[in-house]
């Protein structure tokens, strides 16, 4: 009887030991978070969750080395709805937690912009996949980074394009009134003044479902183009009743237009639209034929534009917390984190080579005209690549001047 007693004491005292040295495994992990901001509800939730389930596919992938070091990396997703206000509330319950140590986002730049101000001040990095408006970068913070280009070479790019059609006389431009699109309305209505197209009017709006004010006006003065800067679930919902109103001119858009929605909104008026991305087609990054497929495989679909821009931005993140914990030896302070971040340079990424400027823009950037071929949101990645033309950030190309004219 004691012998039965000795043997259930001793295979207690193992399985006692054996919990013991799990929970201390897991209490010694030294837990880092990665953090976004993007819309997850509401009518860009496509876009938004796109770029959180391709930043939730890097850590899966890339997260190894940190791992190996004895860091436990966890993503914490955060929805912005779209808006500033909850944006700016999200970053300040982000900030709280002394394990966030990087943030991937934002959608919209008038997202970005006022959360940004909460992130500087905390000395928490940003590193955003998608925000182009230039004053996301230009305000000088040293935590705010992006791996996408900026509207004041994207707003430029479509006006030249519309310019070399030959047929685009006139013009009339829309915008949003948020950062984002009245910016690059503004920077394509000065780039088409410049190349001899008449502005007819340039107009904000806030509206989204009846545009019939706005669009006989329009009519009235017959242009050869729309330019719309917006995102897709107010532009799709403007073409299509301009359309039905009449209108049969070209329509062309920033990359708010660049999402499969805009063709499953718009339906066949989409077909023939051109729009300007700074977001590659998938078909111009060899190096991310995996990444869609895994994507495609865990998801069940292909990933949204700035998907691939997601998943390198994170890549950046994981890389320079890697950089930033060997050299701390131990878990970074988020200084040291922002710091390794803005001295990224030659990072091979899945949309090329990633350098940051010493604003937090990448030195170089690819911006893409395309063409809608097929009112199927499903054919989105098939549509026609016209051009694509690489420009330098405004601080490189000013470092290149100097150095050209010594």
């Amino acid at each position: 009887m004691k012998t039965k007693r000795y043997i259930l004491f001793i295979l207690m005292t193992m399985v006692a030991l054996a919990l013991s040295a799990t929970i201390a495994g897991a209490q010694d992990a030294k837990v880092i978070k990665i953090a976004s901001q993007s819309p997850l509800s509401g009518g860009q939730a496509l876009s938004g969750t796109s770029m959180r389930n391709a930043v939730e596919l890097a850590i899966a992938d890339l997260k190894q080395p940190l791992v190996d070091m004895g860091y436990d990396i966890q993503y914490v997703p955060f929805d912005d709805q779209a808006t500033p206000d909850v944006g700016v509330s999200n970053a300040q319950n982000m900030v709280q937690d002394p394990a966030i140590l990087v943030v991937i986002g934002h959608w919209n730049s008038g997202v970005a912009i006022p959360s940004s101000e909460v992130y500087n001040a905390n000395n928490l990095a940003m590193i955003s996949p998608a925000n182009t408006n230039p004053r996301v970068t230009s305000r000088g913070l040293p935590v705010v980074n992006r791996v996408c280009g900026r509207d004041d070479n994207q707003g430029p790019t479509g006006a030249k394009f519309l310019a070399k059609l030959g047929t685009v006389k006139t013009v009339y431009v829309l915008h949003d009134k948020t950062p984002y699109g009245q910016g690059i309305a503004d920077f394509f209505q000065q780039e088409a003044t410049a190349d001899g197209i008449t502005v007819l009017g340039f107009e904000g709006t806030e509206e989204k479902s009846n545009f019939d004010g706005i669009i006989q006006p329009i009519l009235a003065q017959s242009p050869d183009a729309i330019y719309f800067g917006g995102i897709y679930d107010q532009t799709a919902v403007f073409l299509s009743q301009a359309r039905a109103a009449g209108y049969k001119g070209i329509f062309m858009g920033p990359d708010g237009t660049d999402a499969s929605d805009f063709a499953k909104l718009a339906g066949d008026a989409a077909v023939g639209t051109y729009y300007t991305s700074a977001a590659g087609p998938l078909s111009v990054f060899p190096d991310a034929a995996k990444f869609v497929d895994d994507y495609k495989a865990k998801y069940g679909e292909n990933p949204q534009p700035y998907g691939p821009e997601s998943y390198d931005a994170t890549a950046v993140a994981l890389h320079a917390l890697q950089v930033a914990a060997t050299l701390a030896g131990d878990i970074p302070t988020r200084a040291q984190v922002a710091s390794a971040v803005r001295a990224t340079a030659d990072f091979k990424g899945l949309t090329g080579t990633i350098t940051f400027d010493a604003y937090g823009d990448r030195a170089t950037a690819n911006y893409y005209v395309s063409q809608v071929k097929s009112a199927d949101p499903a054919q989105w990645s098939t549509n026609e690549l016209l051009d694509t033309v690489s420009v330098d950030s405004p601080y490189t190309a000013l470092m290149k001047s100097m150095m050209g004219s010594k």
